[in-house]
């Protein structure tokens, strides 16, 4: 007869896959993931480094799920502050401040996921990322050009475009702060600007 888990035994493996998670998402948060290792996290989760690989591969496989975790949450934050939007130019500006803002309060941890090199596992889940978000800028532009409030032209490209030019201009503040106050809103300008918002004064 084949062995089952009891939902007790299955209870204790999952709560000790959730504690490794956090140890390392708080691991990377601080250091990156270059200076994050199986055994570092198993010191802060207080268990083996057996007991780390137990549940995940290797390093790669670790940092994924880590990714996930957060870009799903990172990307719950950026659709909860659009659909409270009633405009559409007020739908774009919530994405890139929600986006850009959350970066800033913690730096590292959106280096890590924007632009920090990685194993190629980890960049195929970023990619995974930043495809995603781009979707959700695509569905603000359709909506806004659909409205007659931005200039007609492929919402797709448009999107992809915006998130590669934040993801840029994220790079130098993430990775060397301080930074300045006028990010987030130069970065809010020039996506109005770039999109033609009717109303705005491009030269603003």
């Amino acid at each position: 007869m084949p062995y089952r888990r009891t939902s007790a035994i299955q209870e204790r493996l999952d709560a000790k896959q959730s504690a490794i998670l956090r140890a390392a998402t708080t691991l990377l948060a601080e250091r990156g993931y270059q200076g994050l290792s199986m055994a570092s996290v198993a010191a802060a989760a207080g268990i083996a480094t057996g007991s780390v690989y137990s549940h995940f591969a290797d390093k790669s496989a670790l940092v994924t799920a880590i990714f996930r975790v957060a870009v799903d949450r990172e990307l719950t934050a950026v659709t909860d502050a659009a659909s409270q939007s009633a405009t559409q130019a007020e739908r774009v500006t919530a994405i890139v401040e929600t986006f850009a803002g959350r970066a800033m309060k913690n730096p590292k941890l959106a280096y890590a996921l924007l632009a920090e090199p990685v194993d190629a596992e980890v960049e195929a889940e970023r990619l995974i990322f930043r495809r995603t978000f781009a979707e959700i800028f695509e569905g603000a532009i359709a909506g806004g050009i659909a409205a007659g409030r931005i200039v007609p032209q492929d919402p797709r490209v448009t999107a992809a475009a915006l998130v590669g030019a934040i993801a840029e201009v994220l790079i130098g503040p993430l990775s060397a702060r301080p930074y300045s106050d006028s990010v987030i809103p130069e970065l809010v300008a020039f996506t109005l600007r770039s999109l033609g918002v009717a109303g705005v004064d491009p030269q603003r």
